[in-house]
């Protein structure tokens, strides 16, 4: 059912893109919480909006605060225990879109399944700069796939597609970092200059894609990146 068919209208502060008895897919702002955080200014989320309208919504997954995009979230304590063993089992497709700094080399293709580079590096925290994550051998698998979308030159940045095959915690943006193409406005694995780039973490789950959970049936629900690269300003030639 679409948020325009309902005969309610969501809290404010939340876009609904999906409802049924089972599940919910918002789309999220950036610079919103996925979940509470410590402190009493950090007590608005999406969690706690969703839940002022559906009492029985349930964290399945989280997006960083300045990640925006989809989330999904379940209704009632068996069903997020269901669509948690999915998204465990990767039985659900996430894609995302970001705006990164140069222009990765990379083939391009109109199949989809053409065109998708890897970046396996293994991922752990790096404890004495928490909540930073770092590259490590000792730490834990890690898969991203990365698709060119769009190269420009002139603003030295691209627009990339990404399918994460594991959900570390900020997986994305350290890979992207560690192939020395980091997400534009990223406060956290970006310099001054990535950072100064972009008003926003230029990243956006834009895609998912699994099985309802008690129907079966396929479900995909997608919200376009909020951004291109046609809002970037162009770079300024080296001296």
């Amino acid at each position: 059912m679409r948020a325009d068919e309902l005969d309610y209208q969501p809290p404010p502060g939340l876009d609904l893109v999906h409802e049924d008895a089972d599940l919910l897919v918002f789309d999220k702002p950036s610079g919103l919480l996925s979940v509470p955080g410590r402190g009493a200014d950090k007590a608005d989320c999406l969690a706690s909006r969703a839940q002022a309208q559906w009492p029985d919504a349930l964290v399945v997954h989280r997006l960083d605060l300045s990640t925006s995009g989809l989330v999904l979230m379940a209704r009632g304590a068996p069903m997020q225990r269901r669509l948690s063993e999915a998204f465990a089992g990767r039985a659900v497709d996430k894609r995302y879109e970001a705006l990164v700094q140069g222009v990765p080399q990379a083939a391009t293709g109109d199949d989809e399944d053409e065109g998708w580079q890897r970046i396996d590096a293994p991922l752990m925290a790096d404890w004495p700069r928490r909540p930073l994550q770092k590259v490590d051998a000792a730490g834990k698998p890690s898969l991203t796939l990365w698709r060119l979308k769009q190269g420009d030159a002139q603003r030295q940045a691209a627009w990339l597609l990404l399918a994460p095959h594991t959900g570390r915690s900020h997986q994305l943006r350290l890979h992207l970092a560690h192939i020395g193409h980091p997400i534009l406005g990223d406060a956290l694995y970006g310099d001054a200059a990535v950072r100064a780039r972009a008003p926003r973490l230029m990243l956006h789950a834009s895609a998912l894609a699994l099985a309802h959970p008690v129907s079966g049936a396929p479900l995909r629900f997608e919200r376009p990146a909020p951004f291109g690269l046609a809002s970037l300003p162009i770079a300024p030639l080296a001296d």
